[in-house]
Parts: structure tokens; C-alpha cells; sequence
């Protein structure tokens, strides 16, 4: 297996890279923010997994070591190939699928595209004992208006992984009605 890359990046396309590593091109898949941040002729390292299929070998690259074991993580639950999970990865951060499961919120993962309630409701079932960590205690109505947060920012345009960095940003003794919870989060952004 491949477990990590390193090497210049000699092409860069809508869902992976190429690697020149050694004269040899690698054609890794890697998250959406990766690509656009990625610059022609500058040297990176990936974390990678091989995945062999019998028409293809597909490898799927990472920039950190967190990232890489939780797509394998993702990979074990029913519904859930390699493009779904780089997807999942790719539309939420690490600190939110780690939240998703612990507190069995399976509608985050339906915001990613091609994730339906099904394999949703599957990834927190299958994953709930294999998330390490403890959710951080919030009471349930300060999870549900965060929801709704959450919903009202995505529904102005922002991404599942912004909106959520904007709702970790309001602290912890702010009051618990939504007008105010989502004028905290609007000013994170400006």
C-alpha cells in the first residue's frame, strides 16, 4: 500500500492532482478545498490510501494523518465508497463528522451531495463506537437552535464547514434564542 506522497504538483484538475514524484505522475484524488488551494510546480505530501478495485487502482490523498483515518473510518459503513467519502470530507470538517456521530445527528451528513437519509442514518450507526472523543456537553435546545443556525447560514449561501466554524465561534454563555445565536455567527464572518 501507499501510505504517503510526496512530490511536485504538475497538473491539477476539478477533483485530484497529479504528483510527479520521481519522474512518475500520481494521480491522487483529494478534498475539494485542496485542489483550489493547490499551486502548479510546488512540492506536497499526502497522506494517501490505495483503493483496488479489478478495473482500477484509485488512490486518495489527504494532508493530514486525521483526515486519511477517518475516510477509511467512513469507507466501513454501508452505502459508503471512496467518491462519497472524499465527498463527506470534502463538505464538512473533521471537528463536524466527529460531532455528527457522537450526538447521532445524521441529517448533517444528508447536506453532503449524494448522501441520502439512508446511509446518513447508516455512517452514525456504524461509526458510533469508532469516533474517539466525548461530545462537549451543550444542552439538547442549544444543539437544536445551532441546527437551525446552521440551516439559516447554508440557506445565505454558506458552506456546511463555514457555517459551522461561525457557530463554534459564539460563546458558550450567549443567549439561547435564534435571532440573537445567528447575528453572533453573521459577525464572525465580517
Amino acid at each position: 500500500m501507499i501510505a504517503s506522497l510526496e512530490g511536485t504538483v504538475s497538473q491539477i484538475l476539478d477533483d485530484s492532482l497529479v504528483i510527479n514524484v520521481g519522474g512518475v505522475g500520481f494521480r491522487v484524488y483529494v478534498p475539494k478545498n485542496v485542489c483550489k488551494e493547490a499551486e502548479l510546480y510546488k512540492s506536497r505530501v499526502f497522506f494517501t490510501y490505495l483503493v483496488v478495485r479489478e478495473d482500477a487502482l484509485t488512490l486518495f490523498g489527504f494532508e493530514t494523518l486525521e483526515e486519511r483515518d477517518l475516510f477509511v473510518l467512513l469507507l466501513g459503513a454501508n452505502g459508503v465508497g471512496p467518491r462519497t467519502a472524499l465527498a463527506i470530507i470534502s463538505t464538512m470538517s473533521i471537528g463536524l463528522i466527529r460531532k455528527a456521530i457522537l450526538a447521532e445527528e445524521a441529517d448533517l451528513f444528508t447536506r453532503v451531495p449524494g448522501v441520502g437519509k439512508k446511509t446518513a442514518q447508516s455512517i452514525v450507526l456504524q461509526l458510533q463506537g469508532k469516533i474517539k472523543g466525548e461530545m462537549p456537553e451543550m444542552d439538547r435546545s442549544t444543539r437544536d437552535i445551532d441546527t437551525e443556525v446552521l440551516d439559516a447560514l447554508t440557506g445565505l449561501g454558506y458552506s456546511v464547514v463555514e457555517a459551522q466554524s461561525a457557530i463554534q465561534m459564539i460563546p458558550k454563555d450567549a443567549p439561547k434564542d435564534l435571532e440573537t445565536r445567528l447575528r453572533l455567527a453573521l459577525q464572525y464572518f465580517s
